[in-house]
C-alpha cells in the first residue's frame, strides 16, 4: 500500500494527477501556511506565445514580517481583476483548436462562472471532475492537522510530494517522467513537459489516463 502525501492544486501539473492515478490513497496537506508562487492557485498553460502562468488571486493574511501566516485551508478568493473571465479566455485562445476543448468546455467553463469562497474548496471541486473526465477514482482525504512527518502504518509506504512538485522550486521524484503527447504549439515550441492537466486533457482526451 502507498500513501502520497501532496499539496492542493489549482488544475494541477501531470506530475500531480500521476500520484493520484499511482497511489493506493492520497492525503491532501490543508494546515500549511500559504505560499506563493505554488500551484496551490496557480496552474501552466501553453500558448502561442509560449507558457503562460494562470493565478488565482487570493486574499492572505501576513505578519509584521511581512510572512503569510493564513492557513491553507482558510485562504479565500479574491474576486479581483476579473480573474475568471481572463483564465477561461487564456484557455480558449490556447485550446480552441485542441481535439478536445470542445468536447470538455462543458465540464470546465463552470469553474469560471460560480464563485467559491475558499481556495480549497474550489480546488477540491476541480479535482473531483478531472478525475472523472480522465476516468481514475483515486482515494483521497485531508489532513486534520499538519503533518511533520507521514505517520508510519504496517504494510503502508508514504511518499511526501508537498515540496517535489513546486512551481519555482521542484525536487528530484525519479517516479516521475513526463511522457511525450501531442501538444497544439509543439510545432513552435517543442514538447512542453509538466503543464497543468487541462493541456493533456485537451489534447489527448480520454487517452489521457494512459500518460499517468
Amino acid at each position: 500500500m502507498t500513501t502520497a502525501l501532496l499539496q492542493t492544486t489549482y488544475f494541477g501539473p501531470v506530475q500531480w494527477y500521476q500520484k493520484l492515478n499511482r497511489s493506493d490513497s492520497v492525503l491532501i496537506e490543508q494546515f500549511d501556511s500559504y505560499q506563493k508562487q505554488t500551484f496551490r492557485n496557480r496552474c501552466v498553460i501553453a500558448t502561442a506565445n509560449g507558457l503562460q502562468v494562470l493565478t488565482v488571486p487570493v486574499e492572505s493574511d501576513k505578519d509584521n514580517a511581512g510572512h503569510e501566516k493564513t492557513l491553507v485551508r482558510d485562504i479565500r478568493i479574491s474576486d479581483h481583476n476579473q480573474w475568471r473571465r481572463v483564465h477561461w479566455n487564456a484557455l480558449q485562445s490556447a485550446y480552441s483548436e485542441s481535439p478536445f476543448f470542445e468536447y470538455y468546455a462543458d465540464d470546465i467553463r463552470p469553474f469560471f462562472e460560480k464563485r467559491y469562497d475558499f481556495l480549497i474548496d474550489y480546488n477540491e471541486a476541480i479535482r473531483q471532475t478531472v478525475c472523472k473526465l480522465i476516468d481514475i477514482q483515486p482515494k483521497v482525504s485531508y489532513t486534520t492537522e499538519f503533518v511533520t512527518q507521514p505517520p508510519s502504518q504496517e504494510n503502508c509506504d508514504y511518499y511526501d510530494f508537498r515540496d517535489v512538485i513546486h512551481a519555482k522550486h521542484p525536487l528530484p521524484d525519479p517516479a516521475f517522467e513526463a511522457k511525450r503527447y501531442w501538444q497544439v504549439f509543439q510545432h513552435k515550441h517543442g514538447f512542453l513537459p509538466n503543464l497543468s492537466i487541462l493541456d493533456l486533457l485537451f489534447c489527448m482526451g480520454p487517452e489521457a489516463v494512459f500518460y499517468l
